[in-house]
């Protein structure tokens, strides 16, 4: 199937979704899956070319927490916060970026600098716990009663659904933008080989910065929206290394090379994170009365175990290997 009859399938279902008799704790799940799409499909557009990054959770906490910080300290509306907070996520990818790419810190290396950074931006939104709420959360303050355009809050999940659908869509096509622009091809042969790529007169460094700059902000973007969703963010939630790691597990798991594999992703994690949050729960678990162990790090655990299997036996995610069998069953339809 073609894969943009298959993407026209799948958001006329989601508009159309509202109107099919949907309950309010449903249409909340879907809600926050658009909004998570959009940040995997922003991990995967430099993911996708081989520059991993366990830090995009740093992005996500920079996005919410600046927009929250700007309304509460200053008044400032997130339709203006918003934009500065993804500025200040560009600035950061720059920050770590442009070193990295400059002196060729690659691979692992790059994967390690990235982790620490999520950790950094987590430990320094605990340690100013006067000002973020440190580990107890933050709220933004709410604006009168029920919706506010200038606040950007509303308790209509209804039009919180059709503006995460509308950014869902928008992730899509910028994923699409790269996949069809020639820094697709420049990022490719820099993948391949930095040398090469550079010998024929490829710009490494400003071509690995755009597209992390461009990741960067997508994923920040999500931050802010899922914090004036939920209302309230913290630093476990929104950011730090488990952040990180579920992003790059549902990418893996839904397809880093296929333009709904982020999406795909987004549906299997947070379906099993609310699966294991209801069967488990919240309290610790004990196997004997001296080993117990905190229920909360178990959907960790679970992302961890799954995306060491994907990798071995699924390399390309769920998408990659649909669409291989899939051509697989037309090329033996043509033979015979």
């Amino acid at each position: 199937m073609n894969s943009k009859l298959l993407v026209a399938i799948v958001a006329a279902v989601l508009v159309a979704l509202p109107f099919l008799g949907i309950g309010p704790y449903p249409l909340h799940l879907v809600i926050v899956i658009l909004i998570w799409s959009f940040a995997y499909t922003g991990w995967s557009v430099m993911g996708r070319f081989g520059l991993v990054s366990l830090g995009h959770g740093a992005f996500m906490a920079v996005g919410g927490y600046v927009t929250a910080l700007l309304w509460n300290e200053v008044g400032l509306t997130p339709w203006i916060g918003i934009p500065v907070a993804m500025a200040c996520a560009a600035g950061l990818a720059v920050l770590i970026g442009y070193p990295c790419f400059r002196f060729r810190i690659i691979g692992h290396y790059f994967a390690l600098v990235t982790l620490a950074l999520s950790e950094v931006v987590r430990q320094i939104i605990i340690a100013t716990r006067d000002t973020t709420g440190g580990s107890l959360g933050y709220t933004p303050e709410r604006f009168g009663d029920g919706w506010s355009i200038v606040a950007f809050q509303s308790d209509d999940r209804m039009m919180f659904y059709y503006v995460a659908l509308f950014f869902w869509m928008v992730g899509l096509v910028i994923w699409r933008l790269v996949d069809r622009s020639m820094s697709r091809y420049a990022l490719e042969a820099i993948w391949e080989d930095e040398d090469a790529a550079a010998a024929v007169g490829v710009q490494v460094t400003k071509e690995k910065l755009k597209v992390t700059v461009l990741s960067a902000v997508m994923t920040a973007f999500a931050g802010a929206m899922y914090c004036q969703y939920q209302m309230f963010i913290s630093p476990d939630t929104i950011g730090g290394v488990g952040i990180s790691l579920q992003i790059v597990f549902a990418v893996v798991v839904g397809g880093i090379y296929s333009m709904l594999g982020p999406t795909i992703g987004a549906v299997i994690t947070i379906l099993l994170a609310e699966v294991l949050r209801i069967w488990i729960g919240t309290e610790a678990i004990c196997l004997t009365d001296k080993i117990c162990f905190n229920a909360a790090g178990v959907p960790l655990l679970v992302y961890g175990i799954m995306l060491i299997l994907f990798i071995i036996f699924l390399p390309k995610g769920v998408v990659g290997a649909v669409i291989d069998k899939w051509q697989g069953r037309g090329k033996r339809a043509e033979q015979s």
